[in-house]
């Protein structure tokens, strides 16, 4: 028997991070894993469970939770309908459980602190398509992750 798997997507409702979703469900999860959405809020964001839960993130948000506009609302998440089909799907489907987390601050130091904190076995990201001289001006969320991380990355690139 194949041991349940821990699986992070990074989500921040771009094209991009919605094709590693997508991507994630129809290549990766199988019967009995768990997909974590990890958002990563700016640190200037305002939302009131900042206040709460800035230093540890977030605890995990049971799809059931995340589906209502007004708790997605509280963490300064966008409700979109088109991600949570995908993440119905799968929680229906492939009996996938289907949690969330948001955490404040640099996505790329977060990103690679839930691989820690998460325990993930594998993590998810979009990729933004930065040309050379952007990457290097702007940093690269992927490019740290893929550095840094100490689990398997995967980075899906925009169609």
């Amino acid at each position: 028997m194949v041991k349940a798997r821990r699986v992070g997507v990074g989500m921040d409702y771009s094209p991009t991070s919605k094709s590693a979703l997508r991507w994630t469900a129809e290549n990766l999860l199988d019967d009995g894993d768990t997909i974590i959405l990890i958002h990563v809020q700016p640190q200037n964001a305002e939302h009131t469970r900042k206040i709460l839960f800035e230093e540890t993130g977030s605890p995990l948000i049971p799809l059931e939770e995340f589906k209502e506009v007004n708790f997605s609302k509280q963490y300064g998440l966008a409700y979109d309908p088109e991600v949570l089909d995908v993440l119905d799907t799968l929680s229906r489907a492939k009996k996938v459980k289907v949690v969330a987390k948001v955490y404040w601050g640099d996505p790329r130091e977060k990103l690679c602190d839930a691989v820690e904190n998460l325990k993930l076995d594998s993590i998810v990201l979009g990729s933004r398509g930065l040309g050379p001289l952007k990457r290097m001006l702007l940093g690269s969320v992927s490019n740290h992750v893929v550095t840094n991380a100490t689990c398997p990355v995967t980075v899906v690139k925009s169609n």
